[in-house]
């Protein structure tokens, strides 16, 4: 059984998914162990956004610390790939919650055009909160600029083979949706008429009448947006602090940053961590950090492989691994009990027999513990056939003692 990450321990930030020497996405093995050892749910908060934004700001706002995701204060994108930090939830017992910071969309270095797409998608399977970093204003240009939600069902797949799926069957699987409008100077006012950053976001979400290649190509991407996120939230941000000291934000005293700042800031994480839920899949199976990790896994190496994630692909995959680890795990629990069980002969048969039953049951319930949409019993089957295996050699003797039982037992565990 492997130890459980402590949470308690210092905190550690680690590259969950970085770019190989080829191009191609890989995942980082250490990040990996760490999702390994949580067996606590999940809740999963990834941010994106154009690069030099200040996502890592609001991610280690989150996090309850000052610093920890990189801040740079360069032109320069500072994250890349995905990277994670695992921290006790707040104000959800018995809770992880785990933060993904993506690698700047937009910059201008990579030069794969089908890069920031992969982020994207990744961002948006893995997370339960998706939030996205923008500066200025929601205008057009802003809502252009994510060309990625439209292009999202052509870089995830809900079923395989490719069947015609409603869009709605991806809403289902979809995070809830953040807008986070950074160095905000407009009046909230819309017609005369004070407004809400909700409403805000919503007005600029409206779509336009007609039927003209101009009006369907600015419906776009606000139908892309309305259709996949229908649990949408939007917070505006005022500017933090003078212009010349937001490079340093990180290291500035809280009485350099402006208090609407900092109360929207606020504001801002608390609803995160009322809201966001636990992460779950499409049958309402809870997501626990070790689960995290086999999906993280199975989505990277798909597009790596040139393929398209799918979603019942990814959980099909994790049911064999799990289900395999959880019939391993109730064995063992069988065969260790067996085994102590023999340094306690000569015992009667009827003892042996209870014994047996007693740790079949434990294995069983360990097995229940870990397995997973094992629907036809397959594997629980095979368990409790392995259990039976074994003490068939003694079922329907009468009482033994000595040598005899002590053999047959021997025979038991070969």
């Amino acid at each position: 059984m492997p130890q459980l990450y402590s949470l308690s321990e210092p905190m550690k930030l680690l590259c969950l998914i970085d770019t190989a020497s080829d191009g191609k996405l890989c995942v980082q093995g250490s990040a990996l162990q760490v999702l390994e050892q949580i067996q606590q749910p999940v809740v999963v908060v990834a941010v994106v956004g154009l690069y030099r934004t200040g996502k890592s700001y609001l991610m280690n706002r989150l996090a309850g610390k000052q610093t920890g995701f990189a801040l740079g204060s360069t032109i320069e994108s500072k994250t890349k790939g995905i990277w994670m930090w695992c921290v006790p939830h707040p104000t959800k017992a018995e809770t992880t919650l785990v933060l993904l910071d993506t690698e700047g969309l937009g910059d201008v270095d990579k030069g794969d055009s089908k890069h920031d797409t992969r982020i994207f998608s990744l961002a948006v399977l893995l997370s339960s909160t998706l939030v996205l970093n923008s500066r200025g204003t929601i205008d057009n240009r802003a809502i252009e600029e994510l060309q990625y939600v439209t292009e999202l069902t052509e870089y995830i797949k809900i079923k395989s083979p490719d069947e015609a799926v409603d869009d709605a069957e991806f809403v289902k699987f979809f995070p809830s949706f953040i807008w986070a409008v950074r160095d905000f100077t407009l009046q909230l006012n819309i017609d005369g008429k004070d407004t809400t950053e909700d409403e805000y976001l919503e007005f600029a979400l409206k779509l336009k009448l007609g039927n003209s290649s101009q009006v369907n190509n600015y419906n776009l991407p606000r139908e892309c947006i309305r259709k996949y996120f229908p649990s949408r939230k939007c917070f505006t941000f005022p500017f933090p602090t003078n212009p010349d000291n937001v490079s340093y934000l990180e290291t500035l005293d809280p009485a350099e940053i402006s208090k609407r700042f900092l109360e929207v800031t606020g504001r801002f994480c608390q609803f995160i961590f009322d809201q966001s839920q636990v992460k779950n899949l499409k049958d309402g199976h809870t997501v626990t950090g070790r689960v995290l990790g086999h999906l993280v896994k199975t989505y990277v190496d798909t597009i790596a492989s040139g393929a398209v994630p799918c979603l019942e692909n990814a959980v099909i995959s994790m049911a064999l691994i799990e289900n395999e680890a959880a019939f391993q795990e109730g064995l063992e629990v069988y065969q260790s009990g067996m085994e102590k069980l023999k340094k306690s002969f000569p015992l009667e048969l009827n003892e042996i027999t209870s014994e047996h039953q007693c740790f079949s049951l434990m294995a069983t319930q360990t097995f229940m513990k870990r397995s997973f949409r094992d629907s036809d019993g397959k594997y629980l089957t095979s368990l409790e056939v392995s259990g039976s295996g074994q003490i068939t050699t003694i079922d329907g003797f009468k009482p033994l003692y000595g040598l005899l039982t002590f053999k047959l037992l021997i025979r038991t565990f070969k």
